[in-house]
């Protein structure tokens, strides 16, 4: 059973059943662009919006390749720089460690020198001393050296 409709625009549709209709052109409308055509100018019309289309697609993705190629460029020299500011702030750093280094060495010596003397003069104060009781009572000093002498004598035996 063969069903046959007309769309406004003077096309009918053959239907063979229920949602399978076809437009053809209709015998009434002779003024009216055949379906073929129409497709025709469609497809052309979609071509366009294609080319179009792909023509500002690499126009972006010119545009987009040279924005990577900035920020490639910006970023090497942001790392130039951190890099750069990096080994100054070391070399700062190295500078306030040699220099901090450098002042409690010499603190150490001042104190080494200090101590030295100090040393020194205790060492006089009790040479001083040792002579004045060698001279008051010379016996003493000989039995002290004598006994002196001997415990250095039995000790480096015993090695």
């Amino acid at each position: 059973m063969e069903h046959k409709t007309t769309s406004p625009s003077g096309l009918r549709a053959e239907d063979e059943g229920p949602g399978s209709g076809r437009w053809k052109d209709s015998p009434q409308s002779g003024a009216s662009p055949s379906i073929t055509e129409s497709m025709a100018r469609g497809k052309e019309a979609i071509a366009a919006a294609a080319d179009g289309a792909m023509d500002s697609a690499a126009t972006d993705l010119q545009l987009l390749r040279k924005d990577l190629n900035s920020l490639k460029e910006t970023v090497a020299r942001f790392v130039s720089q951190a890099g750069g500011e990096a080994a100054k702030s070391a070399r700062d750093v190295a500078s306030n460690v040699t220099g901090q280094a450098g002042d409690i060495a010499g603190d150490l010596m001042d104190r080494g020198a200090n101590a030295a003397s100090v040393a020194t003069a205790e060492a006089k104060s009790f040479a001083a001393e040792l002579e004045r009781m060698t001279r008051s009572n010379p016996l003493a000093a000989i039995a002290g050296a004598v006994l002196i002498g001997a415990l250095i004598g039995l000790l480096g035996r015993r090695r």
